[in-house]
């Protein structure tokens, strides 16, 4: 069907309970694919089930991306369900801000392993049953964090241009067969990590919301917050069939911050 062109396919989305996640879990839905949404969280991919099963065949299956047995466990069980993965979203992360002599190795170990390590693994999971089928589409949710240098934020940085580098390896590695690996890079988007953010600026500053959302979105030469609705378009727009020629590429979603 013209206006379902994913039908069929099974798309698993990680961290896909809530804001950018559960935004690209809808537009997959939306063209047609079956749906897991992973997290932590069980009572909030409950709710997002509940919410978005309107749409299409959706299910949740709990998973913890900075363990190696909960991802194994996972990508059985939304196989068992839903058939092969053909479409992998590895939109899970953490985000911690801290200057560098108070970035310590846990700060750091936690950033790895939720950002890079867990989409790694994901991929190792996912992509052998896409060379099986014949298609798949790997997207990495990185961050205009993994295309320029950000103060107080190193480790994630350094995991966001490694989410990068991994795209582009694989997809080098990749380029022959039937399966695209592509990153988008959200600038500041309107999500809880967001809002988070802006309450520890105005708590540890005392300035206003509106101040620190100007210093936020300063950068975006458009001056706000990306939407979880535009990431989701472009991660569906390198999921849909006509773009098997789009590979390897890092896209920004960020109004402009970066060109």
């Amino acid at each position: 069907m013209a206006d379902k062109p994913l039908a069929g396919r099974h798309a698993l989305v990680t961290g896909g309970g809530r804001g950018i996640g559960a935004a690209i879990a809808r537009q997959l839905l939306s063209l047609g694919a079956d749906v897991t949404i992973t997290g932590r969280d069980a009572g909030r991919l409950a709710g997002a089930v509940t919410t978005l099963s309107a749409l299409g065949r959706v299910q949740a299956v709990s998973m913890d991306v900075s363990a190696a047995a909960a991802i194994e466990a996972g990508f059985a069980q939304a196989a068992g369900s839903f058939g092969p993965v053909a479409i992998l979203v590895n939109n899970a992360g953490i985000a911690q801000a801290a200057p560098f002599a108070r970035t310590d190795l846990a700060m750091w170990d936690d950033i790895m392993r939720t950002d890079l390590t867990g989409a790694f693994l994901c991929a190792k999971a996912a992509v052998p049953m896409m060379l099986a089928a014949g298609w798949g589409r790997v997207v990495n949710v990185a961050s205009t964090a993994g295309l320029t240098g950000l103060a107080y934020c190193t480790a994630y940085c350094a995991a966001k241009h490694g989410l990068i580098g991994l795209t582009r390896a694989l997809a080098k590695e990749l380029a022959t067969k039937p399966v695209t690996v592509n990153a988008v890079c959200p600038g500041y988007t309107e999500t809880d990590i967001v809002e988070t953010t802006l309450d520890n600026i105005v708590a540890k500053t005392g300035r206003t919301r509106e101040d620190a959302l100007a210093d936020l979105v300063a950068p975006n030469p458009q001056k706000r917050l990306i939407q979880p609705a535009e990431v989701a378009e472009a991660v569906g727009w390198l999921c849909l069939p006509g773009s098997s020629a789009i590979t390897g590429q890092s896209i920004a979603v960020a109004g402009g911050e970066i060109m």
